[in-house]
């Protein structure tokens, strides 16, 4: 059974009815309702542990229940990995980082559309469409092939080449368009008024962010029901911020946490985008289109969230804040993480990495708390815009193999035989 009691306006509160298909309030996104009471009663039954290790387990918590069929992929879980030698390298003692670059198509975006397909496959929509950076617009491309359902995404004409050829290996019509993700995102909202297709862009109907949400039941489930002291995330549209939120408010509401504190939600952006951090500053709750937006984390390239008050109101409900850090500083922080624990990081990670030092110097965290880091991405995400260059080697020449790691030959290694 489901255990939606009704969809409810994040901006107002007023109700919709959770057994039709509902998109916004007022141009703003709805969350989705539960009997929380019922969940946890029905977990008391049926605990978690014995269930397949993906994010369906959470099923009473999340809209399909057991009535619908989800559309996936096999593997929906991510590891939370311990980090010993970047942490340190860091300033911190006890780094985490929850790496979703495993999940199918190699991003944290899976989750949600996952479920926001899942959902629109249960209300009989055939032609699905969103506004994206990248990731979004693969994931999508995927489960709505799953799915058997059309699909069109709208990008950024500068967009990276991986994503781009993702989606148009997975079917979709994909188009490209000079301007921002929230320029595309118009267009996509103009054909979704005119019937041409249902719009799942970020947060413009109830269930993508569900879906992100199982990265917080994830976490704490993941740490026996207990929380890290931090969590950063580099934020865009902000989904999974205020998905893991909602995910942690939900488990104490039932009193399932082991904690009495909750972790301080950190906004990360780049000083080249960062709209949430400005409103942050200033104390206000919605947060004005951001000119001239310029990263080269596209995922964080957002001028202007549709959730902005959303995520300003968990940052401030944790007791956290927003940063914004050096843009040059994304993709050496990013290559640190990598080389560190062969994490596959990708770029807007790297945003995240580079805000742990500046947020210890202003004593927003501290090195012996325990902090959590959403890798959002996979490395090879980008791997088409950011090769450095490579020296070249003539092996028709004598090679002194030694001098490839920039030092003399050590006793036990003076000579190399290659056997054919």
């Amino acid at each position: 059974m489901r255990f939606v009691t009704h969809l409810e306006s994040a901006l107002d509160g007023t109700r919709f009815d959770a057994g039709q298909i509902q998109t916004m309030h007022e141009s703003r996104p709805l969350w989705v309702r539960y009997d929380l009471d019922r969940v946890k009663h029905e977990w008391t039954k049926h605990p978690l542990s014995g269930r397949r290790m993906d994010m369906w387990r959470y099923r009473e918590l999340l809209p399909v229940g057991n009535d619908i069929e989800p559309v996936t992929l096999g593997k929906m879980a991510s590891p939370l990995l311990a980090c010993p030698r970047l942490g340190p390298k860091l300033g911190l003692s006890n780094l985490l980082i929850k790496d979703e670059s495993q999940l199918p198509t190699g991003s944290f975006k899976c989750r949600g559309l996952s479920m926001a397909v899942t959902m629109a496959k249960h209300f009989g929509q055939t032609r699905l469409a969103m506004s994206s950076n990248g990731n979004a617009a693969s994931a999508l491309a995927v489960y709505a092939a799953r799915a058997g359902i059309e699909c069109l995404v709208l990008m950024p004409r500068d967009i990276n080449r991986g994503n781009l050829f993702e989606c148009w290996m997975s079917g979709a019509r994909v188009y490209l368009a000079d301007g921002l993700i929230d320029d595309c995102g118009k267009l996509i909202r103009r054909g979704h008024d005119q019937g041409l297709w249902f719009d799942v862009s970020t947060l413009k109907e109830p269930y993508r962010l569900e879906g992100k949400k199982t990265m917080g039941l994830e976490i704490a489930e993941q740490l026996d029901w207990q929380l890290p002291d931090v969590i950063l995330y580099s934020t865009g549209g902000g989904t999974a911020l205020i998905g893991m939120w909602k995910a942690f408010v939900e488990l104490r509401q039932m009193g399932l946490l082991r904690t009495s504190t909750m972790p301080r939600m950190i906004a990360v952006q780049s000083n080249g985008c960062c709209p949430i951090v400005n409103a942050f500053e200033k104390g206000e709750r919605f947060a004005p289109r951001y000119e001239n937006a310029q990263s080269a984390a596209f995922g964080i390239r957002v001028p202007q969230a549709i959730g902005d008050f959303m995520i300003l109101d968990a940052v401030s409900e944790s007791h956290g804040c927003a940063v914004a850090i050096d843009e040059c500083e994304i993709s050496r922080f990013q290559q640190l993480g990598c080389a560190a624990e062969g994490i596959s990081i990708g770029m807007e990670t790297g945003a995240s990495l580079a805000a742990v030092s500046k947020l210890l110097d202003q004593g927003q965290i501290r090195a012996d708390e325990r902090i959590l880091i959403v890798n959002t991405a996979a490395s090879t995400k980008y791997w088409t815009e950011f090769l450095p260059p490579f020296p070249q080697l003539d092996l028709n020449t004598t090679v002194d193999l030694s001098a490839l790691f920039g030092e003399k030959s050590s006793p036990r290694h003076k000579e190399l035989r290659v056997e054919s």
